[in-house]
């Protein structure tokens, strides 16, 4: 990966040996592979047995978790965050567990309305949950720093499961929490 960034730099027309460059392949390759970290993680690593028995059948919301990922079109950031919800049904999932679930999809080249299902089809078969809401927030590098350059544009994306996507009153009440 180091001498693909060197050939990068080159055909931009840098000069790879100056002093400001003279470790950036080395470092530009790290970086990347710690951004798409997601791809060396599987779920039963992540979850890591926190699923705990829990006769609570009211919502769980974990909503602002930051994530940070590189869409698969112009390896850009996009910057957001997730709001996640689920209906137990006789376990409950650590709650580190939500945000690690999210951040193994969010560094793997994506883009947002896939990884939104995917981390909603996650935790619904790791939880067995009743429901599973998911949206995320975020702003896309590849559409303010290139292309139509809006700054203030931002995508939302949901994914909707079980009984937050069935009845109307929990997906209302899902949908009002995590706006407060």
């Amino acid at each position: 990966m180091e001498k693909a960034y060197e050939k990068i730099l080159t055909s931009i027309g840098e000069d790879i040996n100056r002093p400001g460059l003279k470790d950036t392949p080395k470092r530009a390759a790290k970086a990347f592979k710690f951004l798409n970290n997601g791809y060396d993680k599987n779920i039963d690593d992540v979850i890591n047995g926190a699923l705990f028995p829990s006769d609570n059948e009211e919502m769980v919301i974990v909503k602002d978790i930051e994530l940070y990922s590189l869409c698969e079109h112009h390896l850009l950031p996009f910057i957001g965050k997730c709001h996640v919800a689920y209906l137990p049904s006789g376990k409950v999932l650590g709650l580190s567990k939500v945000a690690r679930i999210v951040d193994m999809f969010a560094r793997r080249l994506q883009i947002q309305e896939n990884m939104t299902k995917q981390i909603a089809d996650t935790i619904m078969q790791v939880t067995d949950a009743k429901g599973v809401g998911v949206v995320i927030e975020a702003q896309h590098m590849c559409m303010m720093m290139r292309g139509v350059q809006k700054q203030n544009a931002s995508m939302k994306t949901s994914v909707l499961l079980g009984k937050l996507r069935e009845d109307a009153r929990t997906r209302a009440e899902f949908l009002t929490l995590i706006k407060s």
